[in-house]
């Protein structure tokens, strides 16, 4: 009971990650799990983005706590814990990519059914919105997996997780500038590849279809009846 009531504090007094970090080095582990929960979606996005597979992302999840709580000890403060984090989660992402490269390509099909970047749907849009939404995130989703390596992970920290150009170029150790150039290229190939998804599509937009025809055709013809019998 005192488990649940201390994450009930926690949450409901906002500690931040530094705060929890501290109780959880006096010995309060069970405030561990707060961090997790509040990281889980960041870490499954990364690690998904790296590997493009759902079980290696949870896979790569785990291992990150794991070693993230046994060097707890050793997180100075420098930095934001959460972008420490994710230092840690890319590094067990890669070293896990590099593994796996030696038995198949990273460019691979991927099989899984996974979204890097869906989030829960709200409860007041209609059943054809949710399905514009998931149309429109696998379109999304499918182009992000296709950029390079370099250009993917980048685009995925700074504008999916919204994290600056100072973080992200910690956690990659790039340049700051390196960073820019490479969100910069990353936009681009995505413009390059969301129009060529769906340019072939854009003259079908816009259809007169036949029923608006026959609308149309039986309404001048009813104002010209009307206005025939009025003369």
């Amino acid at each position: 009971m005192a488990s649940v009531a201390l994450l009930e504090q926690a949450r409901n007094e906002d500690w931040t990650d530094e705060q929890i970090v501290g109780r959880v080095l006096a010995g309060e582990t069970a405030l561990y799990e707060l961090l997790m929960r509040r990281h889980n979606q960041r870490l499954y996005r990364i690690a998904r983005g790296i590997l493009r597979d759902d079980g290696e992302a949870e896979d790569v999840m785990q291992d990150a706590y794991v070693r993230a709580y046994q060097n707890l000890s050793s997180f100075e403060g420098r930095a934001k814990f959460v972008t420490w984090l994710t230092r840690i989660a890319i590094h067990e992402a890669l070293a896990r990519a590099r593994r796996r490269s030696r038995f198949q390509s990273l460019d691979a099909p991927d099989q899984s059914n996974g979204d890097v970047m869906k989030s829960a749907t709200s409860s007041d849009r209609s059943p054809e919105q949710e399905s514009y939404d998931r149309e429109l995130s696998d379109v999304i989703e499918k182009a992000v997996l296709a950029l390079p390596d370099e250009y993917r992970l980048v685009f995925i920290l700074r504008d999916v997780e919204g994290m600056n150009t100072e973080e992200t170029a910690h956690c990659l150790q790039l340049t700051e500038q390196n960073v820019k150039v490479r969100l910069h290229r990353a936009h681009a190939k995505l413009r390059k590849r969301l129009y060529a998804a769906v340019g072939a599509t854009t003259s079908h937009c816009f259809q007169f279809h036949a029923v608006r025809c026959d609308r149309v055709v039986s309404g001048v013809f009813r104002t010209l009846n009307e206005a025939t019998l009025m003369s």
